[in-house]
């Protein structure tokens, strides 16, 4: 498969090597707050976007998403209502999986977190759900570490060496 980005190789003692192209982005809890952008996210994540390609996911609960896409220059993938986990593991599945991070912190994002070469789990103002903590190759405090992650990617082999 070809792909237009560099990508954020990970070599893990005692892991297989990952090689990540893609970034997925739960919106609500995760990049967002009662569906507005948290404060200061432009940045960090447009930084990512010579190594990674940026992707939201979303049901767009709160209905901000249009403004969301706007401020971010980007377009969701927004999913429907019902069966919300098994969506957004299919959409890591399309993108191949194995070659993506995830970042999410509700009930919804877990099969997106195991499924994901490497899944982070964010405790956010909404909390996070135990099934997306345990889904979760990481635990970071809040969206802005796990995005710092990547800018530093040592410090994600430091942890999740064997």
């Amino acid at each position: 498969m070809y792909y237009n980005y560099a990508m954020i190789e990970l070599n893990i003692p005692g892991r297989a090597t990952l090689r990540l192209y893609h970034l997925v982005c739960d919106v609500n809890g995760t990049l967002a707050l009662d569906g507005r952008l948290i404060d200061g996210l432009f940045r960090p994540l447009n930084a990512l976007r010579d190594r990674l390609e940026v992707h939201l996911i979303t049901a767009d609960t709160h209905g901000g998403q249009a403004e969301i896409d706007h401020l971010l220059n980007l377009h969701a993938h927004r999913i429907q209502p019902g069966g919300e986990a098994a969506q957004k593991a299919e959409f890591m599945r399309s993108l191949g999986a194995e070659t993506a991070v995830a970042i999410g912190q509700g009930a919804n994002d877990a099969e997106m977190l195991k499924t994901a070469g490497l899944g982070i789990a964010i405790l956010s103002r909404e909390g996070c759900a135990t099934e997306t903590l345990s889904a979760a190759d990481l635990v970071v405090p809040d969206i802005f570490t796990a995005l710092e992650l990547l800018e530093k990617p040592m410090r994600i082999v430091a942890t999740l060496r064997k």
